[in-house]
């Protein structure tokens, strides 16, 4: 069973940087293979993750009462199970390596200082936020400065031009599967990277820098609706595109005292 990976439309723009790991992955999963053997023969060859000694295992190799996270950080074996969850998960960690391991030894120690609880704390909060749903822009200042100031007109419509200047990679393993099915109000949390140069790579080894549970619970983001993004929607061409506030919804005003 492929588990919803046929449903993947690589040619999708946003799959761009994914593309050439991903899509051989998912044929092998559409052929019969399981995810966490597909993933693990990509790994084998990876001298990132041939650095760290990580693997791909099936869910069932997470022991009963161990939290996911520390398992990994244990035992450098990543539970996978069939879907599209954790295969997007798995071909983060190998587009991703460094940044992925930053943010295991980041949880882990979370989790080690202060158990699982009902109720995540900000840093393990924010954490979780990252892994699953963030996204790296790398841009002029102009741009981000709209977008952190939800002003949308300016910068789709406004400064579109200024796009092609522009870097906005998806890494959140989640937001990767909710646009399987792409939908316009599906929002990334956006955080501002900047790397050294434009490969992935570049942006992998800046992120794994730069990451701190510290700095993640100030919640650093910026939030976006994806497929406003210029060329990443056919629609999103009409500047009436954007007037949808139940999507790209107003800054709150702030109250003056």
């Amino acid at each position: 069973m492929a588990h919803g990976l046929e449903s993947i439309r690589w040619d999708a723009a946003w799959l761009g940087p994914w593309r050439a790991t991903g899509q051989p992955v998912a044929e092998a999963v559409n052929a019969g293979q399981n995810c966490a053997a597909a993933l693990s023969a990509v790994a084998l060859h990876h001298a990132a993750l041939q650095g760290i000694g990580l693997q791909f295992v099936p869910q069932s190799d997470l022991p009963a009462g161990e939290s996911y996270e520390a398992f990994i950080f244990r035992t450098r074996q990543v539970p996978t199970r069939d879907g599209l969850h954790d295969f997007f998960n798995g071909l983060c960690w190998l587009t991703f390596p460094a940044t992925k391991t930053k943010l295991n030894q980041l949880q882990a120690a979370q989790i080690a200082a202060s158990g699982i609880q009902p109720v995540r704390g900000p840093a393990r909060d924010a954490l979780t936020i990252f892994d699953e749903n963030a996204a790296f822009f790398q841009g002029p200042d102009a741009l981000w400065n709209a977008l952190a100031a939800k002003d949308w007109h300016t910068l789709f419509v406004t400064l579109r031009s200024l796009w092609a200047q522009a870097q906005l990679v998806l890494f959140g393993h989640a937001l990767l599967e909710k646009l399987v099915s792409p939908r316009k109000p599906i929002t990334a949390h956006v955080y501002r990277a900047h790397a050294a140069g434009p490969l992935l790579a570049d942006l992998d080894d800046w992120m794994a820098t730069d990451l701190s549970a510290d700095k993640l619970a100030t919640k650093p983001f910026a939030h976006l609706p994806v497929l406003g993004v210029p060329g990443w929607w056919p629609q999103n061409g009409e500047p009436s595109f954007y007037q949808d506030v139940t999507v790209f919804r107003p800054a709150r005003a702030t109250v003056q005292g």
